[in-house]
C-alpha cells in the first residue's frame, strides 16, 4: 500500500485549470519532488494534499485513510506535516517553544494548570529529541527573531517534524537562502528518518538531484513526466519546457 495515493485529481478557479487528472503515489521511506515552471500548479496540489484547498473532483489517501475531505488538523491526526514557502513560527519564542509547538499540534494536548506533570515532561522530551536530531540542541533557547533565515528554516522542519509525522511537505525548503544554508538544508532532507514519506516542491536543481528518488514534473497543472532522476533528466520534453540543455 502506498503512503500517499492521489487518484485523478482536479482543481479550477473559474476557467483556470491548476491541477488536471492528477494520478500520483509516494512510499514509505521514498524523497519525492515535484518540479515544474512557475504557474504549473506545485503549491495549489500540496496545499489539496494538506487540507488549505479543496480538490473539485479526485481523491487523496493517507496511509490508506481517504482524507479528501479532512482539515488540516485531521490530515495532521492521520499521520501528515507540512511547511510553508514563508515561515510560519513564532519570532518571539525560542527555538525549543516553537518546536513544542508541534509536538503539542500532533499529540493535541496544551499547557495548562491541571495537565498532568508525566505528560508535560514527555512532550518536552520529544522536543529535545526532535531538536538533537537536526543537530538544534545548541541553539533551542535562542529566540526565533534572532536566528538567520537559513536557521529559522531549518526550524521550521523540526516544528514540523516534532510529531513524527508519516508523510512530510516541503513547499520550496531553499527559497532565499544562501548557497551555504542550501547546502545545510540538503543534510537536514537526506537525514530525515528513512521510514517516512517525504514530498518537496523545489526549483533548485542541485537540491532536486540531491534529494530525489523520484521526480514529477507538471505541467500547466497535469503531470508531465514521473519516475527516477535520470530518467527525468533525459526526457526531451521535460527538458525542453523546463530544464533546459543545462543537464
Amino acid at each position: 500500500m502506498s503512503l500517499l495515493r492521489i487518484e485523478h485529481l482536479n482543481k479550477a478557479y473559474g476557467s483556470l485549470v491548476v491541477t488536471n487528472d492528477i494520478n500520483l503515489e509516494v512510499a514509505a521511506g521514498e524523497r519525492h519532488v515535484i518540479i515544474g515552471p512557475n504557474g504549473a500548479g506545485k503549491t495549489t496540489l500540496i496545499h489539496q494534499i494538506g487540507g488549505q484547498a479543496r480538490p473539485d473532483t479526485g481523491r487523496i489517501w493517507i496511509d490508506g485513510v481517504d482524507v479528501t475531505r479532512l482539515d488540516p488538523e485531521q490530515r495532521a491526526q492521520a499521520g501528515l506535516a507540512r511547511t510553508f514557502q514563508k515561515n510560519t513560527l513564532f519570532q518571539r519564542l525560542s527555538v525549543f517553544e516553537n518546536v513544542r509547538l508541534g509536538v503539542q499540534a500532533r499529540f493535541g494536548r496544551t499547557f495548562d494548570l491541571f495537565a498532568p506533570v508525566r505528560s508535560l515532561s514527555e512532550i518536552n522530551e520529544r522536543t529535545h529529541a526532535t531538536l538533537a536530531k537536526l543537530n538544534l540542541g545548541g541553539i533551542a533557547q535562542e529566540t526565533l527573531a534572532n536566528l538567520s533565515y537559513g536557521d529559522q528554516r531549518q526550524v521550521e522542519v523540526a516544528a514540523a517534524l516534532a510529531g513524527d509525522p508519516k508523510l512530510l511537505l516541503l513547499d520550496e525548503p531553499t527559497s532565499g537562502l544562501s548557497p551555504a544554508e542550501t547546502r545545510a538544508m540538503i543534510d537536514v532532507i537526506k537525514g530525515l528518518q528513512t521510514h517516512m514519506g517525504l514530498i518537496v516542491i523545489e526549483h533548485d536543481m542541485e537540491v532536486v538531484f540531491s534529494v530525489a528518488d523520484r521526480i514529477t514534473v507538471l505541467y500547466y497543472g497535469a503531470v508531465l513526466a514521473s519516475g527516477p532522476p535520470q530518467e527525468v533528466a533525459a526526457n526531451e520534453r521535460v527538458r525542453e519546457v523546463y530544464l533546459g540543455a543545462s543537464l
